[in-house]
């Protein structure tokens, strides 16, 4: 089975967003669609099943980072205000969509109320880490299997008809410089039955 590990994060959160939705103790208040997600911003989500989106984004950072709490959660979920002609500053999330959430996914199983060393917050439960798994391997088996990469052959392009000459001319070269040479050798050769000390005595 794949893990969260071996996807694209984005795709799991999605995936994971469609399993939220089978969940009946998974499900968005009223008021969603008519509030912000922070100060920071500065109109309503633009998707309408942002709850299920955001519910399944706050799973996976509590896998990374649990035991994680609301208020760290709000900080991770902020973002940078615009105020105008005057410098942006760093606003926090709105608190009470996470805490519902968090609440929200208790319920349903996914996470616990858990304390570790100096830290306290939620962790992921058996059935919640099952959850992403699952929807991690379903996005594994979706993917379609790379094919082998054929090598293509190189096609050789027929040469210029000038590099074809200029061949032509250095083979004729070669052979003339072959023929002076071997012509100089036998001149520089002594005759045969001759002695060189006649030569110089004569």
């Amino acid at each position: 089975m794949a893990t969260m590990f071996d996807v694209s994060q984005q795709e799991l959160v999605e995936k994971a967003k469609e399993e939220l939705k089978k969940i009946k103790d998974i499900q968005p208040p009223s008021w969603a669609p008519f509030v912000r997600t922070g100060l920071h911003k500065e109109r309503t989500p633009s998707q309408d099943d942002w709850w299920y989106m955001r519910a399944a984004s706050v799973l996976r950072v509590i896998v990374l980072k649990g035991p994680i709490g609301v208020s760290k959660l709000r900080k991770r979920y902020g973002g940078k205000k615009d105020r105008g002609v005057r410098p942006g500053r760093f606003r926090i999330a709105s608190g009470n969509i996470i805490r519902k959430i968090l609440q929200q996914l208790d319920k349903a199983g996914l996470t616990k109320q858990a304390e570790i060393g100096v830290h306290k917050g939620r962790i992921i439960t058996p059935a919640g880490q099952k959850l992403l798994d699952k929807a991690a391997t379903e996005l594994v088996k979706q993917k379609p299997k790379p094919e082998p990469k054929k090598e293509a052959k190189k096609e050789e392009k027929p040469k210029p008809e000038t590099e074809v000459k200029q061949d032509i001319k250095k083979q004729d070269n070669k052979e003339d410089n072959k023929s002076s040479k071997k012509e100089e050798a036998k001149e520089d050769k002594p005759a045969a039955g001759k002695n060189p000390k006649d030569n110089k005595n004569g």
